[in-house]
């Protein structure tokens, strides 16, 4: 009873189902003890975020019910790192960059925390594409969530071939992978290991993509036949490989080329590169079959009234999302491959 003889009751005996509700109505750095004071972000609109998550309830000290009840497996279908970034400086050696040890640490932290309270119960998993993930973290991160189904890689750099190997040997159940500025040679060896591992893998999204030989296309036919979504939403390309992709991906349903660069021939040393104006009938009759094929008519454009083709184009096929409205590499015409 409180000084006025009305009941009082404690935050330990909340009805579960209410305090999961509120619950979901935080983002992840309000489920993980107030992390956000330790982030070393730049100084741009990131830090307005963590700010706001500072205020929030360290929750999973608050008490042992609540502790008990961040477990609840509602709360972790979807772990979002999409607004969270690496503050790093660019080095000449790999990994070309270097990361500012605060700025790993609160990563490290936010995910082992994260991890914890999942108790594996994550199938979704969205990093920043400008997020710099330590080898060993990448490992551990793909241990403890053996059920992912939807992956949106951060930065490749500080991963390496046996991070890669070891995660997606993880993941038998990989259904779709958003992957951004990932060198060749690892590009290969994940197409390798998700054929040999990933035996309902679907979906696939190649941010920004920048192949002017066909060699992805081929990569793509021999190791993910069976693939259904793909979007190579502003990527370059020649219009070949546009050719081998809809003739070899037969089980294909669904094909992104918005606010790409097309190129009319493999270039040669000396020659000008050609822009395709327009993709004729015989791409366009192979595309029919499809459920979905979703190209931008503006993208070769001189005048282009769109604005992520005047990009693409401007930054000679490799968008440098840094340079844009944040948040703007989540975007994508397929819905199932947004964030």
């Amino acid at each position: 009873m409180d000084d006025g003889g009305f009941p009082v009751r404690k935050w330990e005996d909340l009805d579960t189902d209410i305090l999961v509700k509120i619950f979901q109505s935080f983002d992840i750095f309000g489920l993980t003890s107030g992390i956000a004071h330790v982030y070393c972000f730049d100084d741009t609109s990131e830090s307005d975020d963590s700010s706001s998550a500072i205020g929030k309830v360290n929750c999973s000290a608050v008490c042992k019910k609540w502790r008990s009840t961040l477990c609840d497996p509602r709360l972790w279908n979807t772990l979002d790192l999409s607004t969270m970034k690496s503050h790093f400086i660019k080095t000449l050696d790999k990994p070309y960059v270097y990361v500012c040890s605060r700025s790993e640490m609160a990563l490290s932290r936010a995910l082992k925390i994260s991890l914890s309270l999942s108790q594996r119960n994550i199938t979704t998993l969205i990093f920043n594409l400008q997020l710099y993930v330590p080898n060993d973290l990448f490992i551990y991160t793909a241990e403890r969530c053996p059920n992912l189904k939807r992956l949106v890689m951060p930065s490749w750099n500080k991963i390496e071939i046996n991070g890669i190997r070891k995660a997606i040997g993880c993941w038998k159940d990989l259904e779709s992978l958003t992957i951004g500025n990932i060198e060749w040679t690892e590009f290969l060896f994940l197409l390798k290991a998700i054929s040999n591992n990933c035996k309902i893998f679907s979906e696939l999204k190649l941010l920004g993509a920048r192949n002017p030989t066909c060699n992805l296309a081929l990569e793509l036919v021999k190791y993910l036949p069976n693939l259904k979504v793909l979007s190579l939403r502003c990527s370059m390309f020649v219009k070949e490989a546009l050719t081998t992709m809809l003739d070899g991906l037969q089980n294909l349903q669904v094909l992104n080329v918005s606010h790409c660069l097309v190129l009319a021939e493999i270039p040669q040393r000396g020659q000008d590169v050609v822009i395709v104006k327009e993709l004729d009938r015989s791409v366009v009759h192979k595309a029919s079959r499809l459920r979905r094929f979703i190209t931008c008519m503006h993208m070769q454009d001189d005048d282009s009234s769109c604005v992520m083709c005047m990009r693409n184009r401007n930054d000679e096929g490799i968008v440098r999302w840094y340079r844009y409205e944040e948040g703007l590499w989540k975007e994508d015409e397929v819905k199932s491959l947004a964030v």
